[in-house]
């Protein structure tokens, strides 16, 4: 066997000089100093005697044996560092194992226990809370015993008696205290003091309701003599009329209070401009006046001509008040080329002014010369002949009323037939218009 090779480091100080040895340091085995300078590792005077591991050494490169001497340092400081690490884990394994029986042990001592307490409280028919719950809660529990001696109806200190006691007094026949309370007629009850103010009331209200009636009354009278019914019967002409407008397709201007074509004049309460379609474009109007004063025939006519000319209309319709209507037109009359017409502002009958403003459009229409218009003027003739017929007829039925007290009805239902007559009379003369394409 070949002797072993030595290989020595030579010792390295702090400073890196060979052979110095810092202060403080450890020394390990004969003549070997370890020192931990931070990250660094030094080891001084380390002298391995092997053969085989001096021989592998020698066999290298002089400038590659610290490196290899360096590697072999770490590689086994590594190996011994995972070995260390190695028996430490087996140590915790140990332990853990141990603490898990030790848990094991206790868990199952405390599951025993719980278990015992559960059944000690909660069995069936031996734990304590099904007893406890049998004894309040039970077909013969303290609960139940209560519910029935509360509710029993022959005991009259029970809840259900002492109500029944207590609403007696109060409730019951007419000795009772609220009967006594309700009894309107009682002195010093609620309700006769009620009643009396209920009264007085009524009393005030009838005062004043009559106070009212007496100055409505004033009112009217006073207001009959005014313009100011004027200017009411002109509202509702006016809605009617706009009624009849739109459903006929006609347009309708409330011109009293603006000039027409004369000067500084506003005859012509209203201006219904006829449908286009029925005068091949031409422009036809109707002048309406309202009137709930007295004024003579020839002033009428008068009136009708300067209107007419004022608004530039073909025919004038004149609408009256029952109680300044001239003789013998009601409901309406044809009467110098215009139509006359009775409207009761208290009772207005929509069907009457209708009648009134078809007839008058017929009667501008049939007065057109310059449009081309076909006009059959023996159908016209013959139709406003025979509405003039029925509105004797609807004049002589109303003289009839007012005599015959008994046969009112009939004689109002014979009127609304001729009125329907004379409506479906105007039609078919309307229906003699056609205008040429």
């Amino acid at each position: 066997m070949e002797p072993a090779t030595l290989i020595q480091l030579p010792p390295i100080g702090p400073t890196g000089a060979p052979g110095a040895v810092a202060p403080g340091a450890a020394w390990d085995g004969a003549g070997v100093s370890v020192r931990i300078e931070g990250d660094r590792l030094v080891i001084e005077h380390l002298v391995l005697t092997d053969h085989s591991l001096a021989s592998f050494v020698a066999g290298r490169a002089v400038e590659e044996r610290s490196a290899v001497i360096e590697r072999a340092l770490r590689i086994g400081l590594t190996a011994l560092q995972d070995v260390g690490v190695t028996v430490n884990v087996d140590v915790v394994r140990a332990e853990f194992d141990k603490l898990v029986r030790q848990a094991e042990l206790v868990n199952e001592r405390a599951a025993r226990m719980l278990e015992q307490t559960l059944r000690a409280n909660f069995a069936d028919g031996d734990g304590r809370l099904p007893r406890t719950l049998e004894r309040f809660l039970g077909d013969r529990g303290a609960l139940r015993t209560f519910v029935n001696d509360l509710f029993d109806e022959t005991k009259r200190d029970s809840a259900i008696g002492r109500i029944g006691t207590l609403l007696g007094a109060y409730f019951d026949g007419d000795a009772s205290k609220l009967a006594l309370l309700l009894d309107p007629t009682r002195l010093g009850s609620p309700m006769h003091q009620f009643r009396e103010e209920i009264s007085a009331g009524f009393e005030q209200l009838n005062e004043r309701l009559t106070a009212i009636e007496a100055a409505a009354s004033a009112r009217a009278a006073e207001r009959a003599k005014s313009a100011a019914k004027g200017a009411d019967f002109e509202e509702l002409l006016g809605g009617m009329l706009g009624e009849l407008a739109r459903g006929a397709g006609d347009l309708l201007d409330r011109t009293a209070d603006d000039q027409g074509d004369v000067i500084r004049s506003k005859k012509g309460d209203f201006v219904i401009t006829v449908n286009p379609s029925l005068t091949n474009g031409a422009d036809l109007k109707l002048v309406v006046e309202a009137k709930d004063r007295a004024i003579s025939g020839r002033a009428m006519r008068d009136e009708l001509r300067a209107a007419k000319t004022n608004r530039g209309a073909a025919i004038g319709l004149v609408v009256f008040t029952p109680a300044h209507a001239p003789t013998g037109i009601a409901p309406f009359d044809v009467r110098a080329g215009d139509v006359y017409c009775v409207i009761d502002p208290e009772a207005p009958e929509p069907a009457t002014l209708e009648a009134a403003v078809r007839l008058a459009r017929l009667l501008a229409l049939a007065s057109l010369r310059e449009a081309e218009v076909e006009v059959d003027a023996t159908a016209i003739g013959s139709a406003l002949t025979s509405i003039r017929e029925q509105l004797e007829l609807v004049r002589g039925l109303k003289a009839t009323l007012t005599s015959i007290g008994t046969s009112s009805k009939e004689v109002a239902a014979g009127l609304d037939r001729l009125r329907d007559g004379i409506i479906a009379r105007v039609a078919e003369a309307e229906a003699e218009l056609r205008v040429v394409g």
